[in-house]
């Protein structure tokens, strides 16, 4: 009797065990974007901060470093949303081969810097990665401020080839074909939008007078995380300058690659998982730039949408 009895309990011991090991596996990951790193590591551009009153934009770059070099998680069939969507903007095509890049130019801030350092690191595993495409960044790049003289000591101008230069130089130097230009972050709570718009035509008239066969791709200016917006640079801002930007291009006959439609949430705000500076107590986050997911995203979309 008193063997039996043991017996049962360890059949009772064993079940119950089981059990409790099959409930442990439930809500044990936490959600994707949602978990908060207990460090951050971060990429400083050494360009100068500008600051706009209460609104700076900095020349820091900070990636979480949870977020792995690896993105094959992504896919590369992108979604997007017709209500997010610029009118005018170029539309959806087939997929292009990288070699579609080869005589492309990205200009831009810390945002695209962000693009430069993650298209440096998948090249070192894939050379052909975004072409043989280059860049012309710097971390308070402005469309003011690149139409400033070279030889001013506030000068923000990107180096090309270890010196720095005026962007149409350097285009020109490079015989770049495509030419695509994402800036205004660091203008319109300065300036405004419509002086912004106006400038923008300023420069591209400098960059084809010295390279007239470019043809002129005018990235949208991506979202900021909730949290992060001021009074004067937020997404109402950043949607109105792209709406006038993509008229403007229509205008022009330049192509608006509205890059910014597959990076708002459904309130118009940058989607939390693309954003690498997300920390609203830290005073260096600004809630704009990207992850290496954003970096994946965006590039899916420059593949897919060509003209």
């Amino acid at each position: 009797m008193k063997t039996k009895l043991k017996v049962t309990s360890a059949v009772f011991c064993t079940v119950i065990f089981a059990s409790l090991l099959a409930l442990s596996g439930c809500g044990g990951e936490p959600e994707s974007g949602s978990s908060t790193p207990s460090s951050q590591t971060t990429s400083t551009v050494s360009d100068p901060v500008v600051s706009f009153g209460s609104e700076p934009v900095s020349s820091t770059v900070s990636e979480p470093s949870r977020v792995s070099s690896d993105t094959s998680a992504v896919s590369s069939s992108l979604s997007v949303d017709p209500a997010n969507q610029i009118a005018g903007a170029v539309k959806e095509s087939p997929k292009v081969d990288s070699s579609y890049f080869d005589d492309a130019v990205f200009i831009g801030d810390s945002v695209s810097n962000k693009l430069k350092l993650y298209a440096t690191r998948q090249r070192k595993t894939d050379p052909s990665f975004l072409g043989k495409a280059q860049f012309l960044t710097a971390g308070s790049l402005g469309i003011h401020n690149a139409l400033w003289d070279i030889n001013r000591s506030d000068s923000v101008h990107p180096a090309y080839e270890g010196k720095k230069a005026l962007l149409e130089d350097s285009i020109a130097a490079m015989k770049a074909k495509k030419v695509y230009i994402m800036l205004g972050m660091n203008d319109i709570a300065v300036y405004g939008i419509d002086d912004s718009v106006q400038s923008m035509e300023t420069l591209i008239n400098h960059i084809l007078a010295k390279s007239p066969d470019a043809n002129i791709y005018i990235q949208s200016a991506t979202p900021i995380l909730t949290g992060f917006e001021g009074k004067k640079l937020n997404n109402a801002a950043l949607t109105e300058y792209n709406q006038k930007m993509a008229q403007f291009c229509q205008e022009k006959g330049y192509a608006f690659v509205d890059v910014a439609s597959v990076m708002k949430d459904e309130n118009g705000n940058l989607i939390r998982a693309y954003c690498s500076d997300y920390d609203t107590t830290n005073p260096d986050n600004q809630g704009i730039h990207f992850t290496d997911e954003g970096c994946k995203v965006w590039i899916d979309y420059l593949y897919t949408h060509t003209v």
